[in-house]
């Protein structure tokens, strides 16, 4: 099997790699974990700018850009080279000039969707392997919690979600940009696996529980005195909201 490439990693993020292909860049990006906060990172980058041109892409194409209005404009040209001017200057001024401005007053996405991006990267990444999907099992719960929190220098601990259905598999600490971060992982009855994801956001004190959905996967998060926690699974909105709000009901910290 070929090394694995820059290529691989995009067409990963894009969904375009064969079964087996896919199977070999899980495996290793499980094994590299700074190839894998790449990968984060890219999901994250093309969420936020699905997010951003999801206007103009829904819109209609500029008349400046329309094939008909450049064609007379290279017709009416005296020279080639007029004419090659007027589709640089279409393309770039009118095109590029205008997401550039469009770049410079559009919000960076919130630390919520930066959170379920990431979410999302690391569920994909870890949940398709079905032999060592976590690097720490259920009975050693308590030391991947106390290594977790203290990579993050906060405290965190995954919850018994059998009540919700879920069965503890296990969990690792997982990379991100925005420095390390702890996954917890759970699977059903039905075989669906749910992970919890948590780091420390770059804001202080707490945010409502909201659905984010980053165009693989659709998530629940929140922020609890700083820290950003999201819920990710395969499953219906509805009922992953329940499980949502039960897992924000066992860690967030009792008065």
């Amino acid at each position: 099997m070929d090394p694995i490439s820059e290529d691989d990693l995009h067409a990963f993020v894009d969904d375009q790699l064969t079964a087996e292909r896919r199977e070999h860049v899980v495996r290793h990006l499980r094994e590299h974990p700074d190839d894998s906060a790449r990968v984060s990172s890219y999901i994250a980058l093309r969420g936020a700018l699905r997010a951003a041109l999801a206007e103009q892409v829904d819109g209609p194409i500029p008349s400046r850009l329309n094939p008909h209005v450049i064609a007379h404009q290279i017709r009416s040209r005296r020279t080639i080279w007029s004419a090659a001017a007027a589709v640089v200057l279409a393309f770039g001024l009118g095109g590029g000039g205008g997401w550039y401005l469009r770049a410079s007053i559009t919000p960076k996405p919130s630390s919520m969707a930066m959170l379920l991006q990431e979410a999302v990267a690391n569920h994909i990444v870890y949940t398709a392997d079905r032999r060592r999907p976590t690097e720490l099992g259920p009975d050693q719960r308590d030391d991947l919690a106390r290594w977790v929190s203290n990579r993050m220098n906060r405290q965190v601990a995954p919850p018994d979600l059998s009540s919700a259905g879920y069965k503890y598999l296990g969990g690792r600490l997982a990379a991100t940009n925005s420095g390390p971060a702890g996954m917890f992982m759970y699977q059903n009855e039905h075989n669906i696996r749910l992970t919890i994801f948590v780091r420390p956001v770059g804001i202080d004190g707490n945010a409502p529980i909201e659905h984010v959905g980053s165009g693989v996967l659709d998530g629940f998060g929140w922020v609890s005195k700083g820290i950003g926690y999201s819920v990710v699974a395969a499953v219906p909105s509805d009922e992953l909201q329940k499980v949502a709000e039960e897992v924000q009901r066992l860690v967030e910290p009792r008065a």
